[in-house]
């Protein structure tokens, strides 16, 4: 089966991933964006969550934390501040982190910064899940 979107993802650092594949999942601002070929152009923020692909009926996973994606014609193009295969994520060092959020988030009342806390929670939450599709 020929890929119809060519899928870049790129962190200031470094292009995590670039390919053709068939379909993408991305956590948009909104909500979560489903692309197939021959989608409308947009432009949509992206929230901390899992990025997901399809390539010849194999779905593969990835972690986005903010940032912007593009789609035009059959590209998608993801500009995301964080980015990781799920076979980069360490569960271990993302377990540790959700329990540290975890234990911060307890500490709230006595003014600890909540954000932060949450923030830091839904990332590790986020990375836990990518890394379990390994």
């Amino acid at each position: 089966m020929a890929n119809d979107i060519l899928l870049s993802v790129l962190t200031p650092d470094r292009k995590v991933f670039e390919d053709g594949v068939d379909e993408v999942v991305l956590p948009g601002g909104e909500g979560y964006l489903g692309v197939l070929p021959g989608h409308a152009p947009l432009l949509t923020s992206l929230k901390i969550g899992e990025l997901s692909w399809r390539k010849e009926g194999r779905w593969r996973y990835g972690f986005l934390a903010w940032g912007f994606a593009e789609v035009l014609g059959d590209k998608v193009r993801v500009l995301a501040d964080v980015g990781e295969l799920a076979g980069e994520i360490d569960p271990e060092r993302a377990t540790a982190a959700r329990d540290r959020a975890q234990k911060r988030l307890g500490e709230a009342a006595r003014g600890l910064d909540v954000l932060r806390a949450r923030t830091a929670l839904e990332r590790a939450l986020a990375r836990l899940s990518v890394a379990g599709h390994k």
